[in-house]
């Protein structure tokens, strides 16, 4: 079983103003691609999504998605403060984030989200709003399992 995280960076979420919408969309993927993961995480952006990013990596998740805070106003953080936190970046993935959308959505190039590895633990930034969740899961789930197996020191499947 995948253990995952959702970790929702949003200053307005946080602070009670709306209610975040793209961090239950989250769970609800992860866990039809047969994840075990809680409730949300919602927390401002900058520093606390780092402290929220240690916390998960120290109980072991296997997998933490991040929503919000890659865009390019001067309150999103969550790529320095993720940066911060791994240990490698795995660019492909963030790559293929952003190429998936780019026909739909031209806007999308703009996230400046990141992918990689802290510990055990596959760090996914991903963007704030639904269609960068629905986006997100779909790039994630052909790779989710077999990047966990890897990190669990799985070999690699051997081809028939």
């Amino acid at each position: 079983m995948i253990r995952a995280r959702v970790i929702v960076a949003s200053n307005r979420a946080s602070a009670g103003v709306y209610r975040d919408t793209s961090g239950p969309l989250l769970i609800t993927g992860l866990r039809e691609l047969g994840c075990e993961v809680g409730e949300p995480v919602v927390v401002p952006d900058g520093e606390p999504v780092g402290q929220a990013l240690r916390e998960a990596v120290e109980a072991g998740f296997d997998v933490v998605l991040t929503s919000g805070g890659t865009g390019l106003n001067p309150s999103d953080r969550t790529p320095e403060v993720t940066r911060a936190v791994l240990d490698y970046e795995v660019p492909g993935i963030a790559e293929a984030l952003r190429a998936h959308s780019r026909d739909r959505v031209p806007t999308s190039v703009l996230s400046r989200g990141l992918a990689g590895v802290a510990g055990r633990t596959l760090v996914v930034n991903l963007p704030g709003s639904t269609g960068g969740a629905r986006d997100g899961l779909a790039v994630l789930g052909p790779i989710l399992t077999h990047a966990v197996d890897q990190l669990r020191g799985g070999d690699h499947p051997r081809s028939q």
